[in-house]
C-alpha cells in the first residue's frame, strides 16, 4: 500500500458522517503549517477554543465552572438527522489549532512524512478541546496523520517511511468506518540502511517517551566558578605582585659572586600553588555532588507497559513508546503519555494529578464523541476521549492511541518545569548567616590590621635603609598577610560541610532503602517531630489471606486463634454442599477485577486476590474458564461512595443474580432478608445485632471485614431502574436495596516484623506517629494497638475530623492517633494543620491522589513497591522496600546530618577565631610587621578547616543512641550552649599555649627569639592542636568518650592520617615555602605533646556546668553583641555595594538572598534578646 494510502472501509453502522473543509489548508512535502486568518465574529460555539484563566484551564469541559460560556454546547443545528454533518469553519479551525504564545517551535517540522506536527497534537490537551478533536478529523484523522492503525498498532518492521500524509488526506478520514480492517499501519522502506523497528522518521518528528537528561556542569566550568571568588582573586594578584618582586630580585639585580641566590620568589610562587588547590579541592568536591544528582535523577523506575505492535501485545519499557502506539489500559496503570481513548468498557480516570479534578471521569470512545457531535449532543460529560499522561485508571478496561510523548504530553511539560536548579537547604541557609557575621568580624579585623601595619609602614620609610624593591616586597608582604586572614576568616567550608554530609547521608541512605530525592529532606528529617503513616504495605504486609469467615447464618471457621473449639478453613469447606461452593465461587469470581497470571498467581488489588484464593481453596477453577462460563450482564466498578462493587450474572433459569460486596457495615444495611443453608429469610433485629457484632469481632482482631450480599431478578434491568444515560444497564443504587445476606469474611494483614519495635524507637526519640488508613475505626484502632501507635489517644473518623473547626483541630490534633475511614483530603489537611502547630511532619502515600499531601509535608515518603510514580514525583524520599521501619532509618541519618555539620561548625569556629587572633597580635608586636603564622601557613590552615575537617566530620554514621534525645525545634540556635562552652574553651587554650610558647619558649628551650626555629615549632604546635581537636569534636554533648565508634568509620581515619602525614611532609620539605626549617626531635615530642593537651582539656571543659558558663556568657557577650549590631549593619552596607567578598557560585547567591531576608525580618527579634541579655 504505496504511502500509507488506506483502503476504504465498508461501513457495517450507518454513522452519521462528518465532513471536514479543508480549503484553507496549505501544505508542501517538508512543512505542514496553518494559515493565521482573522478570527471570525460569530457567537462561541463547542468547536471554538475556550481561552480559559485561572484554573479553569486545567480542567476539562466536564469539571470547569458552569458559567464559563464558552464551554456550553450550542444549540444543534442539525436537530433531526442523524446523518447530517457538523462542519468548522476554517476560522473555527485556525483558531482551534492556533499555537499558543511561546510554542510556535512546536507547530513546524521540517521533512514531516506525518500530517500532524507535536503541537497540533498537542493542542488536544491542556485544557482538553473538543474543537482541536474535530479540527483533526477525529479518532479517525488522527490514526491517518500518525500512519498507525487502532486495531494493530505500529508495525514492528518499522523504521523509513515512504512518502508522506496530507494534513487533508488525514482530516477527509473523519468520516471512515473502522468495520473493515485498516491498512493505515506504518510504511517500512524495504533495504533501508537503519535497523528494522528503528521507527527513525516518527522518532525525528515526535521523538520517544524520555525525558532528555539534566546535565551536570563541566568540570571546567565549575573551576571557573571557585575562582571568581572575589578573595581569591585580589589573593591571585598580591601573590604575582610578589612573584613578580622575588623574580626582579633573582634576575633583575646584581648579586655579588659566590653569594647564595635569593629565593623571595618561592612566597608568591607556593601562595599560587596553594589558590590552585583550593580551587581544585572545592570544584572536584562540587563536581562530585554534581554528577551524584544527576545519577540521582536518571534513577527513575523503569516501568513496563502493554502495547500493540502488529496485532500482538508486547512489553516494552516506558520511554520507548511512540506517538501512534496503542496502549493497553487496565485500572491502577499510571498512563504514560497524552492519548485519544479507542474503545473499553466502563474505564474511568483519575485526574486529580493533572487537572485538579477529584471525581472519576469516564472515558468515550473517539468515534462515538464524532458521532455524538453530528448528532448534536450537548452534554460534554458524554463526550471526554481525552487520557491524560499522569492520571491514574481507576476501573475499567480498554485502549487508547498515544498522541504525544516525551516532553510533549502535559505529565511531560510538568516534569521539565519541575527541573529547577537545587534550592539552599534550611541548613545552609542557617549557615549562611552565621558564616557571613564571621566573615565580617574577620574581615574588619584584616582592614584594621592592614590600615596599622601601612601607617607604621609609611612612618618607618623614612628612615629606612631597604631598597625601593625591598620596601615593595615588603609592602607586598602587608597586603598579603591582610587577604590571607580575610581567607581565613571566612568559612567557606561551612556550606560545604552541609553538602558532603548530606552526599554522604544520601548515599548510605540508598543502600538502607531510603532513596533521597530532594537532597534537603535528609536534615529536615532529623527534626521531624511527628509521622502520619499509611497502614496498608507500609506498617503492615500488604499480603491479604482470609482468615476467618461466617456464611449462611452459622457456618464459620476461624484460622486466625488457636483455639481448641475453633472450625479451620479445611473442615468449613468439608461441610459445605457443592451447591454452596458454587453459590460463593460465582459471587466472587464474577464480581472481581483480578486476574489469574501464567504461573497461576492473582493479580490484581490485594483484598480481591485474597478473596480469590479463598474461591480457589473452595474449589474454582482457572479464573478465566470460570468468567466464561458465567454470562455476565452489567458490571458496576468499586465506588469509593458506596464502598462497594457488584456484577450481575444471567442464571440457567432465566433469571439475573446481582451479586456484590464490600464495607460489611455499609451494605449490612442494604440487607432485609438473611441466607442460610437451606432458604432465605427475613432479618431480624437480633439477627442485625448478632452480624454487627460479628464484625467488630473481627474487626478488634485487626481484620479486615467485607460482605458478600446478592438478590435475584426476574428482568434486567429491572423495572424502573434502568440507568437514563444507557437503558440496557441498572442505575446500581436503584437496585442496591433489599439485599440478602449471605456472609462476611475476614481478612487479616499482618505487620511488618520490627514494626512495633521502630514505634517504640521513634517514641523514645520524641517523634509521634500517626496512622491514617481507609480502614472502620474498630480495625484501626486494633491495628494501632498492635504496633504500638494507639496508646490513650484520640481515634476519629475522616468525615467528623474535616468538619472540625480551626480551634476544635488545635484542640484534638496533638492527642489524635489514628485517623481512620479517612479521604487523601483529610489527609492533606491533617498534615496542613500540624504544621501550622509547629510540627515538622514527615508522611507516607502510595497513590496519585496522595500527592497533596506529601508535597504538603515537610517531608513525603513514597512507596518504591506499591507507589504510583505520581506519588514518587511528590515525595522527597522514596522507600524502596516500603517498610516503616526504613523510615526511623531516614530519621537516624537525618539527625546525622545536623550533627556532623554541628561538628564541624564546632571545629571551625575555633580555628577561625584563633587563627585571627594570633596572625593579627604577633603581626601588630612583630617590629618587622610580620605575624607568626605566613600565608602560606594559614592557608595550608584554611585547607585543613574547610576541606579535610569537612571530609572527616561528616562521615560519622548515626548509632542507636542519637534516638535517645528529643528533635530540636525549628527555632533551634545553630550553635548550643554546650558547644559554646567548648568553643571558647578551647580558644583560651590555644591562644595561651601559642603566645606562651612563641613568646616564652625561646628563653626556656635556648633558641633564638622570632627565629625559624621557634616559628616552626609554633607552626607545628598549632597544626598538632587543631588535629587533637578535631577528635575532640566528634562529640556535642557533655560525654567523655570522644573515640566511639570511630574505628568504625574509616573514611574518618584516612582522612585523619592524611591531614597527619602532609603536616609531617611540610615540616620535612616545605621549609623555603612554608618558611620554616625541620625541627629536631625534643622539638617534635614538644608540638605533639602540647598538641595532645586538647583532648584532656576537653574533659575538662565538658565538666564545667553548662548553666554557670551560660550566665558568664550573658554578661560577658552583651558588649560584645552591642559592639557587632552596628558593625553588621555597617558591612552590610559596605558588602552588598561591592557585591560581597564570597564566592558567588548560583547556589552561594542563593543561599546569601535567603539569608539577608532572613536577617531582616529576625533583626528585631535580636534587638529585643540583646535587651534581655539574651543573645
Amino acid at each position: 500500500m504505496a504511502n500509507g494510502v488506506a483502503s476504504e472501509r465498508t461501513p457495517a453502522l450507518a454513522l452519521p458522517q462528518i465532513s471536514v473543509d479543508t480549503s484553507s489548508i496549505r501544505s508542501d512535502e517538508n512543512t505542514i503549517y496553518l494559515p493565521r486568518t482573522p478570527m471570525s465574529s460569530h457567537s462561541p460555539s463547542l468547536l471554538s477554543t475556550p481561552n480559559f484563566s485561572g484554573r479553569d484551564r486545567s480542567l476539562s469541559g466536564s469539571t470547569a465552572h458552569s458559567d464559563t460560556p464558552l464551554l456550553k454546547t450550542p444549540a444543534s443545528p442539525v436537530h433531526d438527522s442523524a446523518t447530517s454533518t457538523c462542519r468548522m469553519t476554517p476560522e473555527q479551525r485556525e483558531e482551534a489549532l492556533r499555537p499558543d504564545n511561546g510554542f510556535e517551535k512546536d507547530f513546524v517540522v521540517g521533512g514531516n512524512k506525518f500530517a500532524f506536527s507535536p503541537g497540533q497534537l498537542n493542542k488536544l490537551l491542556n485544557p482538553k478541546s473538543i474543537a482541536a478533536y474535530s479540527a483533526l478529523g477525529g479518532l479517525r484523522g488522527i490514526e491517518r496523520g500518525l500512519r498507525t492503525n487502532v486495531d494493530s498498532g505500529l508495525s514492528v518492521d518499522e523504521n523509513v517511511l515512504d512518502g508522506s500524509v496530507t494534513f487533508e488526506d488525514a482530516t477527509a478520514y473523519a468520516h471512515k468506518s473502522r468495520e473493515s480492517p485498516s491498512h493505515l499501519v506504518s510504511d517500512a522502506r524495504n533495504g533501508a540502511a537503519t535497523s528494522v523497528g528503528s521507527f527513525t522518521d516518527r522518532i525525528k518528528v515526535f521523538s520517544n517517551n524520555a525525558l532528555p537528561e539534566k546535565k551536570a556542569t563541566p568540570l571546567w566550568k565549575l573551576m571557573w566558578m571557585a575562582y571568581k571568588d572575589k578573595i581569591l582573586i585580589l589573593l591571585t594578584v598580591a601573590a604575582v605582585i610578589s612573584l613578580a618582586l622575588g623574580l626582579y630580585e633573582v634576575f633583575g639585580v646584581d648579586h655579588p659572586e659566590g653569594s647564595a641566590p635569593p629565593i623571595d620568589y618561592v612566597e608568591g610562587l607556593a601562595i599560587c600553588i596553594a589558590i590552585l588547590i583550593v580551587v581544585l579541592v572545592g570544584s572536584l568536591n562540587d563536581y562530585q555532588k554534581e554528577r551524584a544528582f544527576v545519577k540521582l535523577n536518571a534513577k527513575k523506575e523503569d516501568r513496563t507497559i502493554n502495547v500493540i505492535r502488529s496485532g500482538k501485545s508486547h512489553i516494552i519499557g516506558v520511554h520507548e513508546l511512540l506517538a501512534g502506539d496503542v496502549v493497553h489500559l487496565e485500572p491502577g496503570d499510571l498512563v504514560p503519555a497524552d492519548g485519544i481513548f479507542i474503545s473499553g468498557h466502563n474505564v474511568k480516570c483519575d485526574e486529580s494529578s493533572a487537572t485538579g479534578e477529584s471525581d472519576a471521569l469516564k472515558k468515550t470512545p473517539g468515534d462515538q464523541v464524532m458521532r455524538m457531535l453530528a448528532e448534536g449532543h450537548t452534554e460534554l460529560k458524554q463526550m471526554d476521549p481525552f487520557i491524560i499522561s499522569g492520571s491514574k485508571v481507576l476501573e475499567g478496561v480498554g485502549t487508547y492511541l498515544v498522541t504525544s510523548v516525551g516532553v510533549n504530553p502535559s505529565f511531560g511539560k510538568i516534569m521539565m518545569a519541575m527541573r529547577v536548579d537545587m534550592q539552599p537547604t534550611p541548613l545552609q541557609v542557617k549557615l549562611d548567616g552565621l558564616a557571613s557575621a564571621i566573615a565580617k568580624l574577620g574581615s574588619t579585623a584584616a582592614i584594621l590590621l592592614f590600615f596599622i601595619l601601612l601607617f607604621r609602614f609609611a612612618a618607618g620609610l623614612s628612615t629606612s635603609t631597604l631598597s625601593s624593591s625591598q620596601q615593595a616586597s615588603q609592602f607586598v608582604d602587608i597586603l598579603i598577610v591582610s587577604v590571607t586572614i580575610i581567607v581565613v576568616a571566612v568559612p567557606e567550608g561551612l556550606p560545604l560541610a552541609v553538602t558532603l554530609a548530606l552526599a554522604f547521608a544520601s548515599t548510605r541512605m540508598a543502600k538502607m532503602n531510603n532513596l533521597v530525592r530532594i537532597l534537603k529532606s535528609c536534615e529536615t528529617m532529623g527534626n521531624a517531630t511527628t509521622i502520619c503513616s499509611d497502614k496498608t504495605g507500609t506498617l503492615t504486609q500488604n499480603v491479604m489471606t482470609v482468615v476467618a469467615g461466617t456464611f449462611f447464618g452459622d457456618k464459620t471457621f476461624d484460622d486466625k486463634n488457636n483455639g481448641a473449639n475453633e472450625i479451620r478453613l479445611a473442615t468449613f469447606v468439608q461441610n459445605l454442599s457443592n451447591d454452596e461452593k458454587r453459590y460463593l465461587i460465582d459471587a466472587i469470581t464474577t464480581n472481581s477485577t483480578a486476574f489469574e497470571s501464567e504461573d497461576n498467581s492473582f493479580v490484581g488489588s490485594k483484598t480481591e486476590t485474597a478473596l480469590l484464593s479463598f474461591a480457589r481453596s473452595l474449589g474454582m477453577g482457572a479464573l478465566s474458564q470460570e468468567r466464561s462460563d458465567a454470562n455476565i450482564t452489567q458490571l458496576i466498578p468499586f465506588d469509593s461512595r458506596r464502598k462497594c462493587m457488584g456484577a450481575v450474572q444471567r442464571l440457567p433459569n432465566g433469571t439475573y443474580r446481582l451479586n456484590a460486596k464490600g464495607a460489611s457495615e455499609i451494605l449490612l444495611g442494604h440487607c432485609t432478608s438473611l441466607s442460610n443453608s437451606t432458604d432465605i429469610r427475613s432479618m431480624t433485629s437480633e439477627d442485625r445485632e448478632s452480624l454487627e457484632t460479628l464484625i467488630d469481632r473481627y474487626a478488634t482482631q485487626s481484620l479486615r471485614t467485607i460482605a458478600l450480599i446478592t438478590k435475584d431478578f426476574e428482568q434486567w434491568p429491572p423495572a424502573g431502574c434502568a440507568d437514563a444515560n444507557d437503558p440496557s444497564q441498572a442505575d446500581f443504587d436503584a437496585v442496591l436495596k433489599g439485599m440478602t445476606f449471605t456472609g462476611i469474611v475476614g481478612i487479616q494483614d499482618p505487620l511488618r516484623p520490627g514494626v512495633p519495635e521502630a514505634v517504640q524507637k521513634c517514641h523514645m526519640a520524641g517523634v509521634s506517629c500517626r496512622m491514617v488508613t481507609g480502614d472502620n475505626v474498630v480495625t484501626a484502632r486494633a491495628i494501632a494497638i498492635e504496633c504500638g501507635i494507639y496508646t490513650d489517644g484520640i481515634v476519629m473518623e475522616g468525615p467528623v475530623f474535616r468538619t472540625l473547626s480551626d480551634a476544635q483541630m488545635a484542640e484534638a490534633l496533638p492527642r489524635l492517633q489514628v485517623l481512620a475511614r479517612s479521604s487523601p483530603e483529610d489527609k492533606r489537611i491533617l498534615v496542613t494543620k500540624l504544621r501550622e502547630l509547629g510540627e515538622v511532619v514527615a508522611v507516607t502515600g502510595d497513590g496519585t491522589n496522595d500527592g497533596p499531601a506529601l508535597k504538603a509535608a515537610d517531608i513525603g515518603f513514597s512507596m518504591g513497591i506499591s507507589g504510583t510514580e505520581v506519588a514518587k514525583e511528590a515525595s522527597a524520599i522514596i522507600l524502596m522496600d516500603d517498610n516503616f521501619t526504613s523510615i526511623l532509618t531516614a530519621l537516624m541519618w537525618g539527625r546525622a546530618v545536623n550533627d556532623a555539620v554541628r561538628k564541624f561548625l564546632q571545629f571551625q569556629i575555633t580555628v577561625n577565631i584563633t587563627a585571627v587572633i594570633i596572625a593579627s597580635v604577633s603581626a601588630l608586636a612583630s617590629s618587622d610587621m610580620r605575624p607568626v603564622l605566613t600565608a602560606v601557613q594559614l592557608l595550608w590552615i584554611n585547607l585543613i578547616m574547610d576541606s579535610l575537617a569537612a571530609l572527616a566530620l561528616a562521615s560519622d554514621p548515626p548509632t542507636e543512641e542519637i534516638l535517645d534525645r528529643k528533635p530540636l525545634k525549628r527555632s533551634a540556635p545553630l550553635i548550643s550552649i554546650t558547644m559554646w562552652k567548648q568553643v571558647i574553651g578551647q580558644v583560651i587554650l590555644q591562644l595561651i599555649i601559642t603566645f606562651v610558647m612563641y613568646y616564652g619558649a625561646p628563653a626556656w628551650l635556648g633558641i633564638p627569639s622570632d627565629g625559624l626555629e621557634i616559628r616552626s615549632l609554633v607552626f607545628a604546635t598549632y597544626v598538632n592542636l587543631q588535629i587533637s581537636n578535631m577528635l575532640n569534636n566528634r562529640r556535642l554533648d557533655n560525654k567523655f568518650n570522644v573515640f566511639q565508634g570511630v574505628f568504625k568509620n574509616y573514611f574518618f581515619i584516612i582522612v585523619f592520617l592524611a591531614m597527619i602525614g602532609c603536616q609531617v611532609m611540610i615540616m620535612f620539605v616545605g621549609g623555603r615555602a612554608f618558611s620554616i626549617q625541620r625541627i629536631t626531635g625534643r622539638d617534635w615530642g614538644i608540638s605533639i605533646g602540647i598538641g595532645l593537651l586538647s583532648l584532656p582539656f576537653g574533659v575538662l571543659i565538658r565538666l564545667f556546668p553548662d548553666w554557670l558558663f551560660e550566665r558568664i556568657a550573658k554578661v560577658v557577650g552583651k558588649p560584645v553583641v552591642l559592639i557587632y549590631r552596628p558593625l553588621r549593619r555597617w558591612s552590610g552596607k559596605m558588602g552588598s555595594k561591592i557585591k560581597g567578598v564570597r564566592r558567588k557560585t548560583k547556589e552561594s547567591e542563593k543561599v546569601e538572598e535567603v539569608a539577608e531576608e532572613e536577617a531582616r525580618v529576625d533583626e528585631e527579634k535580636s534587638r529585643d534578646d540583646i535587651e534581655k541579655g539574651m543573645a
